[in-house]
Protein backbone atom coordinates (compact mmCIF):
# COMPACT_ATOMS: atom_id res chain seq x y z
CA UNK A 1 0.00 0.00 0.00
CA UNK A 2 1.24 3.49 -0.84
CA UNK A 3 0.75 5.89 2.30
CA UNK A 4 0.01 9.55 0.28
CA UNK A 5 2.77 10.91 -2.17
CA UNK A 6 5.74 13.06 -1.78
CA UNK A 7 3.53 16.23 -1.88
CA UNK A 8 2.30 15.45 1.84
CA UNK A 9 6.06 16.39 3.03
CA UNK A 10 6.68 19.70 4.35
CA UNK A 11 10.22 21.18 3.64
CA UNK A 12 11.51 21.72 7.27
CA UNK A 13 15.00 23.72 6.20
CA UNK A 14 16.14 25.70 3.50
CA UNK A 15 20.20 24.90 3.76
CA UNK A 16 20.99 21.30 2.32
CA UNK A 17 23.72 19.50 4.29
CA UNK A 18 25.78 17.22 2.75
CA UNK A 19 24.89 14.02 4.37
CA UNK A 20 22.36 14.58 7.41
CA UNK A 21 21.82 11.67 9.30
CA UNK A 22 20.59 10.62 12.99
CA UNK A 23 17.64 12.46 13.66
CA UNK A 24 15.94 12.42 17.16
CA UNK A 25 13.30 14.43 18.84
CA UNK A 26 14.08 16.35 22.11
CA UNK A 27 11.20 16.10 23.54
CA UNK A 28 11.05 19.05 26.76
CA UNK A 29 13.26 21.72 24.34
CA UNK A 30 10.55 20.72 21.27
CA UNK A 31 13.77 20.72 19.23
CA UNK A 32 14.62 18.42 16.15
CA UNK A 33 18.38 17.24 15.96
CA UNK A 34 20.52 15.67 14.00
CA UNK A 35 24.05 15.49 12.69
CA UNK A 36 25.50 16.31 8.84
CA UNK A 37 28.50 13.98 8.77
CA UNK A 38 31.04 15.31 5.66
CA UNK A 39 30.29 18.93 6.64
CA UNK A 40 31.30 17.90 10.49
CA UNK A 41 28.59 19.35 12.19
CA UNK A 42 25.54 18.71 14.35
CA UNK A 43 22.44 20.70 13.85
CA UNK A 44 19.51 21.60 16.17
CA UNK A 45 15.86 23.62 15.49
CA UNK A 46 12.96 24.07 17.19
CA UNK A 47 10.01 22.75 15.23
CA UNK A 48 6.00 24.07 16.10
CA UNK A 49 4.02 22.09 13.87
CA UNK A 50 5.75 21.10 10.56
CA UNK A 51 7.39 24.22 10.49
CA UNK A 52 10.77 25.30 11.96
CA UNK A 53 10.56 27.93 14.59
CA UNK A 54 13.97 30.05 13.77
CA UNK A 55 17.53 29.57 12.40
CA UNK A 56 18.77 26.34 12.18
CA UNK A 57 21.84 26.14 15.17
CA UNK A 58 25.00 24.60 14.09
CA UNK A 59 27.55 23.20 16.03
CA UNK A 60 31.24 22.67 14.01
CA UNK A 61 33.16 19.58 15.43
CA UNK A 62 36.73 18.68 14.45
CA UNK A 63 35.59 15.36 12.94
CA UNK A 64 32.81 13.54 10.78
CA UNK A 65 30.21 12.60 13.72
CA UNK A 66 28.41 9.42 12.89
CA UNK A 67 25.21 9.46 15.39
CA UNK A 68 24.31 11.06 18.41
CA UNK A 69 21.83 10.84 21.18
CA UNK A 70 20.19 13.03 24.12
CA UNK A 71 21.97 12.56 27.33
CA UNK A 72 19.90 12.07 30.53
CA UNK A 73 19.79 14.76 32.63
CA UNK A 74 21.30 17.21 29.33
CA UNK A 75 24.01 17.24 26.56
CA UNK A 76 24.60 14.93 23.71
CA UNK A 77 26.66 11.88 23.44
CA UNK A 78 28.16 11.27 19.70
CA UNK A 79 30.17 8.68 18.08
CA UNK A 80 32.83 10.31 16.05
CA UNK A 81 35.41 9.25 13.71
CA UNK A 82 38.44 8.69 16.65
CA UNK A 83 35.88 7.41 19.17
CA UNK A 84 32.59 8.48 21.73
CA UNK A 85 32.62 11.77 23.16
CA UNK A 86 30.32 13.46 26.05
CA UNK A 87 29.06 16.99 26.08
CA UNK A 88 27.44 18.49 29.16
CA UNK A 89 26.23 21.01 27.21
CA UNK A 90 25.90 22.51 23.70
CA UNK A 91 28.50 23.58 22.01
CA UNK A 92 30.55 22.54 25.09
CA UNK A 93 33.83 20.26 25.46
CA UNK A 94 33.80 16.58 24.79
CA UNK A 95 34.79 14.35 26.71
CA UNK A 96 36.41 11.64 25.64
CA UNK A 97 34.15 8.50 26.57
CA UNK A 98 35.73 5.53 24.29
CA UNK A 99 38.47 5.51 21.97
CA UNK A 100 37.30 4.07 18.37
CA UNK A 101 38.78 0.50 18.39
CA UNK A 102 39.67 0.25 15.07
CA UNK A 103 41.56 1.59 11.88
CA UNK A 104 40.51 5.54 11.61
CA UNK A 105 41.77 5.26 7.78
CA UNK A 106 39.20 3.23 6.49
CA UNK A 107 36.58 2.50 9.08
CA UNK A 108 34.42 5.51 10.82
CA UNK A 109 31.28 4.99 13.16
CA UNK A 110 27.70 5.57 11.67
CA UNK A 111 24.34 4.74 12.57
CA UNK A 112 24.06 4.35 16.19
CA UNK A 113 21.17 5.13 19.40
CA UNK A 114 20.46 4.80 23.00
CA UNK A 115 18.62 1.12 24.09
CA UNK A 116 16.06 1.74 26.55
CA UNK A 117 18.65 0.87 29.54
CA UNK A 118 20.43 4.01 28.85
CA UNK A 119 23.24 2.29 26.94
CA UNK A 120 24.76 3.86 23.79
CA UNK A 121 25.21 1.69 20.74
CA UNK A 122 26.87 2.53 17.04
CA UNK A 123 28.06 0.62 14.46
CA UNK A 124 30.75 1.39 11.88
CA UNK A 125 31.16 1.74 8.28
CA UNK A 126 34.08 0.31 6.14
CA UNK A 127 34.43 2.86 3.52
CA UNK A 128 36.37 1.19 1.04
CA UNK A 129 32.95 -1.16 0.80
CA UNK A 130 34.61 -4.18 -0.01
CA UNK A 131 34.91 -6.05 2.57
CA UNK A 132 32.19 -7.04 5.56
CA UNK A 133 34.50 -5.34 8.33
CA UNK A 134 31.66 -3.26 10.33
CA UNK A 135 30.94 -3.74 13.85
CA UNK A 136 28.04 -2.83 16.63
CA UNK A 137 29.60 -1.58 19.64
CA UNK A 138 27.79 -1.04 22.72
CA UNK A 139 29.08 1.86 25.64
CA UNK A 140 28.30 0.97 28.55
CA UNK A 141 30.01 1.83 32.57
CA UNK A 142 32.48 -0.21 32.11
CA UNK A 143 33.47 0.50 28.31
CA UNK A 144 33.05 -0.33 24.71
CA UNK A 145 32.16 -3.94 23.96
CA UNK A 146 32.03 -5.45 20.38
CA UNK A 147 28.50 -7.18 20.30
CA UNK A 148 28.03 -8.07 16.48
CA UNK A 149 30.22 -7.88 13.06
CA UNK A 150 29.80 -9.17 10.11
CA UNK A 151 28.57 -5.88 7.61
CA UNK A 152 29.91 -3.94 5.06
CA UNK A 153 27.77 -0.69 6.36
CA UNK A 154 26.12 -0.64 10.17
CA UNK A 155 22.69 0.86 9.73
CA UNK A 156 19.05 0.69 10.93
CA UNK A 157 19.61 -0.15 14.34
CA UNK A 158 16.15 0.18 16.47
CA UNK A 159 14.08 -1.80 19.02
CA UNK A 160 10.54 -3.40 19.37
CA UNK A 161 8.54 -1.66 21.88
CA UNK A 162 8.54 -4.39 24.27
CA UNK A 163 12.87 -4.08 23.98
CA UNK A 164 13.06 -7.84 23.21
CA UNK A 165 13.99 -7.36 19.32
CA UNK A 166 17.03 -5.56 18.15
CA UNK A 167 16.94 -4.79 14.00
CA UNK A 168 20.13 -3.84 12.38
CA UNK A 169 20.93 -3.32 9.09
CA UNK A 170 23.78 -3.92 6.49
CA UNK A 171 22.74 -1.46 3.56
CA UNK A 172 25.17 -3.26 1.45
CA UNK A 173 23.57 -6.41 1.52
CA UNK A 174 20.50 -4.52 1.37
CA UNK A 175 19.75 -6.84 3.96
CA UNK A 176 17.31 -5.62 7.76
CA UNK A 177 18.15 -8.41 10.07
CA UNK A 178 16.58 -9.14 13.68
CA UNK A 179 17.91 -10.55 16.66
CA UNK A 180 16.52 -11.41 19.93
CA UNK A 181 17.50 -9.13 22.69
CA UNK A 182 18.34 -9.42 26.27
CA UNK A 183 18.00 -5.86 27.81
CA UNK A 184 19.85 -6.64 31.31
CA UNK A 185 23.44 -7.54 29.55
CA UNK A 186 22.65 -6.32 26.03
CA UNK A 187 23.23 -9.50 24.45
CA UNK A 188 21.90 -10.36 20.75
CA UNK A 189 20.97 -13.55 19.73
CA UNK A 190 19.24 -15.46 17.24
CA UNK A 191 19.99 -13.76 14.16
CA UNK A 192 17.78 -14.03 11.50
CA UNK A 193 16.75 -11.85 8.00
CA UNK A 194 14.31 -9.93 8.71
CA UNK A 195 13.70 -7.96 5.38
CA UNK A 196 15.92 -8.63 1.93
CA UNK A 197 15.31 -5.80 -0.63
CA UNK A 198 16.22 -6.52 -4.07
CA UNK A 199 19.85 -5.95 -4.97
CA UNK A 200 20.51 -2.82 -6.83
CA UNK A 201 20.98 -3.53 -10.56
CA UNK A 202 24.18 -3.89 -12.28
CA UNK A 203 25.31 -0.39 -13.59
CA UNK A 204 22.71 1.03 -12.56
CA UNK A 205 22.10 4.96 -11.51
CA UNK A 206 20.03 7.88 -11.14
CA UNK A 207 18.09 7.85 -14.16
CA UNK A 208 18.04 4.34 -15.51
CA UNK A 209 15.04 3.37 -16.88
CA UNK A 210 15.75 -0.09 -14.77
CA UNK A 211 13.73 -0.07 -11.82
CA UNK A 212 15.42 0.14 -8.08
CA UNK A 213 13.65 0.16 -4.88
CA UNK A 214 16.65 1.59 -2.71
CA UNK A 215 18.89 -0.33 0.20
CA UNK A 216 18.17 -0.15 3.68
CA UNK A 217 20.17 3.35 5.52
CA UNK A 218 18.09 4.74 8.98
CA UNK A 219 15.26 3.38 10.80
CA UNK A 220 12.66 3.55 13.58
CA UNK A 221 10.17 1.67 14.89
CA UNK A 222 6.61 3.35 15.65
CA UNK A 223 4.26 2.23 18.39
CA UNK A 224 2.69 -0.49 16.62
CA UNK A 225 5.83 -2.24 16.87
CA UNK A 226 6.51 -1.78 12.65
CA UNK A 227 9.88 -0.59 11.64
CA UNK A 228 10.00 2.45 9.28
CA UNK A 229 13.20 2.28 6.57
CA UNK A 230 14.61 4.72 4.94
CA UNK A 231 15.25 3.71 1.19
CA UNK A 232 18.27 5.53 -0.20
CA UNK A 233 18.30 5.76 -3.86
CA UNK A 234 14.81 4.25 -3.53
CA UNK A 235 12.80 7.97 -3.20
CA UNK A 236 11.07 5.85 -0.25
CA UNK A 237 10.37 4.76 3.11
CA UNK A 238 9.19 1.53 4.20
CA UNK A 239 6.94 0.55 7.00
CA UNK A 240 7.26 -3.76 7.67
CA UNK A 241 5.26 -5.04 10.08
CA UNK A 242 7.02 -7.06 13.34
CA UNK A 243 7.00 -10.10 10.90
CA UNK A 244 8.92 -8.15 8.52
CA UNK A 245 5.90 -7.52 5.87
CA UNK A 246 5.58 -4.18 3.80
CA UNK A 247 2.73 -2.60 5.17
CA UNK A 248 3.17 0.74 3.46
CA UNK A 249 5.53 2.44 1.00
CA UNK A 250 5.64 6.02 1.63
CA UNK A 251 7.08 8.25 -1.36
CA UNK A 252 9.95 10.72 -0.44
CA UNK A 253 10.64 14.03 -2.46
CA UNK A 254 14.38 13.53 -2.39
CA UNK A 255 15.88 10.15 -3.97
CA UNK A 256 17.81 10.03 -0.77
CA UNK A 257 16.32 9.99 2.34
CA UNK A 258 18.53 8.68 5.05
CA UNK A 259 16.92 8.26 8.22
CA UNK A 260 12.96 8.70 10.03
CA UNK A 261 12.17 9.72 13.23
CA UNK A 262 8.74 10.66 14.77
CA UNK A 263 8.34 13.26 17.09
CA UNK A 264 6.15 16.18 17.92
CA UNK A 265 4.33 16.79 21.23
CA UNK A 266 2.03 13.86 20.17
CA UNK A 267 4.81 11.37 18.63
CA UNK A 268 3.10 11.94 15.01
CA UNK A 269 4.84 13.59 13.24
CA UNK A 270 7.53 11.70 10.74
CA UNK A 271 11.07 13.77 9.91
CA UNK A 272 13.17 12.34 7.54
CA UNK A 273 16.95 13.76 7.16
CA UNK A 274 18.06 13.13 3.49
CA UNK A 275 21.49 13.20 1.53
CA UNK A 276 23.21 15.15 -1.28
CA UNK A 277 26.28 14.07 -0.76
CA UNK A 278 27.94 11.97 -4.73
CA UNK A 279 24.76 13.07 -6.28
CA UNK A 280 24.62 14.22 -9.83
CA UNK A 281 24.22 17.41 -11.18
CA UNK A 282 21.35 16.56 -12.91
CA UNK A 283 19.78 14.29 -9.95
CA UNK A 284 20.37 18.11 -8.02
CA UNK A 285 19.19 20.42 -10.80
CA UNK A 286 15.96 18.05 -10.44
CA UNK A 287 16.28 18.01 -6.96
CA UNK A 288 17.54 21.04 -5.24
CA UNK A 289 16.23 20.32 -2.00
CA UNK A 290 18.35 17.05 -1.36
CA UNK A 291 20.16 16.88 2.07
CA UNK A 292 17.01 19.34 3.67
CA UNK A 293 14.58 17.78 6.28
CA UNK A 294 11.34 17.28 5.87
CA UNK A 295 8.59 16.60 7.55
CA UNK A 296 4.81 15.24 7.50
CA UNK A 297 2.29 13.79 9.67
CA UNK A 298 0.93 10.21 10.40
CA UNK A 299 -1.92 8.47 12.16
CA UNK A 300 0.44 6.34 14.41
CA UNK A 301 2.69 7.54 17.18
CA UNK A 302 6.85 6.78 17.25
CA UNK A 303 8.56 5.54 20.43
CA UNK A 304 10.40 8.43 22.77
CA UNK A 305 14.40 8.83 22.16
CA UNK A 306 16.38 7.36 24.82
CA UNK A 307 18.38 9.17 26.71
CA UNK A 308 21.76 7.93 27.70
CA UNK A 309 22.98 7.16 30.91
CA UNK A 310 26.20 9.12 31.54
CA UNK A 311 28.79 7.57 34.29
Amino acid sequence: MTLGDASRWQALTAEPGGLSESPFWHPTEQRLYWVDIPDRRIARVAVQGLQAQGPVDYWPLPQEPGCIAPVQGGGLVMALRDGIYLAREWGGDLQLLAAAPYDTTRLRFNDGKCDAQGRFWAGSLYEPKDQALGVLYMLDGQGLHAMMDGVVTANGLAWSPDGRTTYWADTAAHQVRAFDFEATTGQLSAPRVFHQMAPKPAGWSWGDHSPYGGRPDGATVDSEGCYWSAQYEGQRLLRLSPAGEVLAEVKTPVPCPTMPCFGGPDLKTLFITTSRQGRSPQELAQYPDAGCLFAMRVAVAGLPVNGFEAF
